[in-house]
């Protein structure tokens, strides 16, 4: 029984606000209200949408047909109340909350050649946007019309933002999801892009910083050592390898130098329907990658008060290592 809307679009293909699907012994049925009843079965995959004007009255139908005995939900995302209201109105029905995060997580880790497709058009796209708005990046622009104009590119070209763009300059770049805000781009700031396209359902991610006309010997410094952290973990990258034996890769080498404990969060996370899904590169993560998994790898270093560096790649896991999806060059550029 699943009703977020990100994995009943994983299912069937179908963006809805609210709905319920369910998996019935091999057999899909996609619950619907009359406001998405013409889209979901012009769109629906391999499914049978049912107009529901009573979304139990017709679960329960359904139920009994197939003489169901038991249920999993998504137990992370189901309210209590409602999981409370399912299992007093379903006496003789077990509802099981546990199972079913893990095994749609388990699914989702491992994209389809289609999905892995999606992702790199999404991030084409995202690359377009980046290069448009390079030519517009100029000192007295604000960091809230750098974001825009971003935004504006991306919905122009039939895509939507994939999260709420990162564009921070000067000391608002020490924020590592810092808000843009009206300070002007200025010589000498450090300006640190990190956004994202959803095109076709998927989403794409991506982090580059740049130099606004002159920058001290320090900031050069810190990027050179993110942009070396973030090659060490790429070399460790291939299938069978611990996620966490990755970041330990970055993070490892930074807290070598002075900006040691500089480093905060975590190295990347996966990537599709969601620009966060599971695995990630992190301190205790012990999955194991396999081939199709798609992750960020983007280490960053944040001196408070003073500036941030940030760069991250979109990665796929192959049979024998790991594609880089994200063209865009990383070497330090500064206009």
């Amino acid at each position: 029984m699943i009703y977020s809307v990100q994995n009943i679009y994983y299912f069937t293909g179908v963006k809805l606000s609210t709905g319920i699907l369910l998996i019935l012994n091999d057999i899909k049925y996609l619950l619907v209200d009359s406001r998405y009843y013409e889209l979901a079965k012009n769109k629906a995959v391999d499914c049978n949408v049912v107009k529901a004007n009573d979304f139990y009255k017709e679960y329960m139908t359904l139920f009994d047909k197939h003489k169901i005995k038991r249920i999993l939900v998504e137990g992370n995302i189901m309210s209590v109340c409602y999981y409370n209201e399912l299992e007093k109105n379903m006496p003789k029905i077990k509802v099981n909350p546990f199972e079913l995060d893990d095994i749609l997580k388990d699914l989702r880790k491992i994209k389809s050649p289609l999905e892995i497709q999606k992702i790199k058009n999404a991030q084409k796209l995202t690359e377009r946007a980046f290069e448009h708005v390079l030519a517009l990046i100029k000192p007295g622009i604000r960091e809230l019309d750098i974001a825009l104009e971003i935004e504006i590119f991306i919905k122009r070209n039939g895509g939507s933002l994939a999260f709420d763009t990162i564009a921070v300059s000067g000391k608002n770049s020490a924020m590592p999801h810092g808000v843009p805000t009206e300070k002007p781009i200025e010589p000498g700031d450090f300006l640190t892009l990190d956004f994202g396209a959803r095109l076709d359902g998927y989403c794409s991610d991506m982090t580059r910083t740049l130099g606004i006309k002159t920058l001290s010997d320090k900031q050069i410094k810190v990027y050179n050592t993110v942009l070396e952290a973030q090659e060490k973990a790429l070399e460790k990258i291939k299938p069978g390898q611990v996620c966490k034996k990755i970041d330990d890769a970055a993070r490892n080498f930074i807290n070598k130098t002075e900006f040691s404990e500089k480093f905060e969060h975590g190295l990347g996370h996966g990537v599709g329907i969601q620009v966060h899904e599971e695995p990630n590169f992190n301190v205790s993560c012990e999955e194991l990658l396999y081939p199709g998994m798609v992750l960020t790898v983007e280490p960053g270093i944040y001196l408070e008060g003073e500036f941030g560096v940030r760069i991250e790649d979109m990665v796929i896991i192959t049979q024998t290592g790991y594609e880089n999806i994200t063209i865009v060059p990383k070497e330090l550029l500064i206009l």
